[in-house]
């Protein structure tokens, strides 16, 4: 009789013990169909306030609610078998304070089943960041370019260029000492990831960033071509599902028209065989 290997689940100390080894791969993921696809080759799966975007149709991120994390964190958790799962705070859920921090990050935990949250920003969060991996709660770091503060950026903007460099790296060193065990570094340039990747003791997890950090990830609507509102430098499209679909549905449509669909072969016949006794009409 076979017994099937049990599936190890991956924990932040995992994922802290890769820095420098082979690189993590990293997707969002916001569904219970896509967080089984992407479980098998994943080694953290993120729930992102990106959902805002991709999937709400919101112009940016500052517009996600606790609720709306809450609901597409339990999607992912039940296509989940193996993956770190990370969830977004969204904007607004941990500036105020430590205090406000930890009741949210513990609400998302308990509700989603998460291993660990996400926060951006750098040394204005380092407290925030220390007060919850002391009361047992993991946190990914993000610095760079923090789509939460878009409005303070003036955009979508590069960071950390020139006299900027050592900001930016402040804010991740920061980060790692209040004790993240990853931080994602976003929208930078090669040589500033690089030093970054080089100067803490966490795993650096690009976008838009560099092929040396130590794992990368993407927003998987944004790799499978079906969220094109926009396309980033930083993105590699994989695949391009969003035409594929669109030609699929006109096809459909074409059918419906032209009476092709449904076929001989999806109507049923009024010929029916053994009906249940009682059931004769």
């Amino acid at each position: 009789m076979s017994h099937s290997k049990p599936v190890k689940v991956l924990t932040p100390p995992d994922i802290r013990a890769r820095k420098g080894k082979t690189p993590l791969v990293c997707l969002t993921a916001y569904t219970t169909p896509i967080a089984k696809l992407v479980d098998e080759h994943c080694d953290i799966v993120l729930v992102g306030d990106s959902v805002g975007m991709v999937m709400h149709g919101l112009a940016s991120t500052l517009e996600v609610t606790m609720d709306m994390m809450v609901m597409h964190g339990k999607a992912v958790r039940r296509g989940l078998s193996k993956a770190l799962m990370v969830v977004d705070m969204p904007f607004g859920s941990y500036e105020e304070s430590p205090e406000q921090a930890f009741r949210n990050a513990a609400a998302l935990m308990r509700e989603t089943g998460c291993a660990a949250v996400k926060l951006e920003g750098g040394g204005a969060i380092a407290e925030t960041i220390r007060y919850l991996t002391a009361r047992a709660i993991p946190v990914m770091g993000h610095v760079g370019l923090t789509p939460q503060s878009v409005n303070t950026f003036g955009g979508y903007k590069v960071q950390g260029r020139g006299a900027d460099a050592d900001a930016v790296l402040a804010d991740a060193r920061a980060v790692a000492e209040a004790g993240a065990f990853s931080v994602v570094i976003e929208k930078v340039p090669d040589i500033l990831a690089r030093r970054i990747t080089g100067a803490v003791d966490i795993p650096t997890i690009g976008i838009g960033a560099s092929a040396q950090c130590d794992g990368q990830i993407l927003v998987v609507d944004d790799m499978l071509g079906v969220f094109t509102d926009f396309h980033p430098k930083f993105v590699k499209r994989y695949a391009e599902l969003g035409k594929m679909a669109e030609e699929a549905i006109a096809a459909y449509a074409e059918d419906v028209r032209s009476r092709r669909f449904p076929g001989p072969e999806h109507v049923f016949g009024d010929s029916p065989k053994a009906l249940p006794s009682g059931t004769e009409g």
